[in-house]
């Protein structure tokens, strides 16, 4: 097992499941790991058809709103985050990509992801599962954000109570459930 999945393994093996369905996430992923060195995307948009993803999601910890991004390419709600490089580690894919898309300083993103998905994804691509893991960064809403107008139509705070009233069908398929995970 080449080192870089080896630590990937590693940290998926560490993280704690909030449910049953990320208990079975985290099952087949670690068997996934184990059966293949081919876990990052080499090709773009999806080659292999299942890699790694790392998402941040900013959270303002004063009142728990929650930052995401309108993607243009899946038509939904998303946090902001992007494929993991070749060999790259996931926590310093989560730090390079919240700065490359909303200029915001990564050193905060938590060390070790706080949930884990493995998702079908919708778009350009006709689709590919990306297997994802997610970092939180406390965050101030009142920072300035730098917009990636190529990946996204915009990003808006969202209260809990916004989400709350919101169409679940606009996030992520697995996006309350994080929810519920940092709540607890």
């Amino acid at each position: 097992m080449l080192a870089s999945v080896r630590l990937v393994h590693e940290v998926v093996d560490q993280l704690q499941p909030g449910d049953v369905l990320e208990r079975e996430h985290r099952e087949q992923v670690l068997d996934w790991l184990s059966s293949t060195d081919d876990v990052f995307r080499r090709v773009k948009p999806a080659t292999p058809d299942q890699h790694l993803v790392s998402y941040v999601v900013p959270a303002d910890p004063r009142d728990g709103a929650i930052l995401l991004v309108d993607h243009v390419n899946a038509g939904l709600w998303l946090p902001p985050g992007g494929h993991v490089e070749p060999d790259e580690d996931p926590w310093l894919t989560a730090v390079r990509e919240i700065d490359e898309e909303l200029g915001l300083d990564g050193a905060g993103v938590s060390k070790e992801p706080v949930f884990l998905t493995v998702t079908r994804t919708v778009g350009i691509d006709h689709g590919h599962t990306d297997v994802s893991l997610w970092y939180v960064l406390p965050c101030d809403r009142d920072q300035p954000l730098v917009v990636d107008a190529g990946e996204f139509h915009g990003a808006r705070w969202w209260s809990r109570d916004d989400l709350a009233a919101a169409d679940p069908a606009r996030f992520d398929p697995h996006f309350l459930r994080f929810l519920r995970k940092i709540s607890d």
